[in-house]
Formats: C-alpha cells, sequence, structure tokens
C-alpha cells in the first residue's frame, strides 16, 4: 500500500519559519546574559516554549497540515506571548 502524502500549507509553514527565528532570536539573548543564575532562570522558563515549538515542527514534518496544527501554533503563541509577558529580554 502506497505511503499517503503529507498535507502542505504554505501559510502554516510561515508561520513556522517566523516562530523558529523567534525562538532563535530569544535564545540569542538569553546566552548573553552575563549572570548565570538570571540565565538559568531565564532558560528554564524558555524551554516550555521552546519544547512546544519542536512540538509544532516535527508534528508538521511527519504528519503536515492536520486538525492538531492550529492548536500547536496556538500553543506555542500563548507560551511565547507569556514568557514575553513574565521576562523582560
Amino acid at each position: 500500500m502506497a505511503k499517503k502524502r503529507r498535507k502542505l500549507n504554505k501559510d502554516f509553514e510561515k508561520k513556522i519559519y517566523s516562530s523558529k527565528k523567534n525562538v532563535e532570536l530569544v535564545l540569542a539573548k538569553i546566552y548573553d546574559i552575563d549572570d548565570e543564575d538570571i540565565q538559568k532562570e531565564y532558560m528554564t522558563a524558555f524551554n516550555g516554549v521552546v519544547n512546544i515549538y519542536d512540538q509544532l515542527k516535527t508534528d508538521y514534518e511527519l504528519i503536515g497540515f492536520n486538525d492538531n496544527s492550529e492548536k500547536l501554533i496556538k500553543a506555542y503563541n500563548d507560551a511565547f506571548n507569556s514568557f514575553e509577558s513574565e521576562f523582560e529580554i
């Protein structure tokens, strides 16, 4: 039986790309913090955002655009916005 092709969505790919750039930017800013304790605190708080982004990216790469995709991007955006509101970066 032939393998089912994953469904692609260009607009969603743009959202994933933008999310990747946001994660990279925040991680770079966190790595630039000189105080190790503060850096560790920020990193611990941001790990949740990174984990959701990884799940979002992996889901899209393996399955493609599906019912869960919008939920994952919303979860990522909520987590990212929550981090930004709690931590000044």
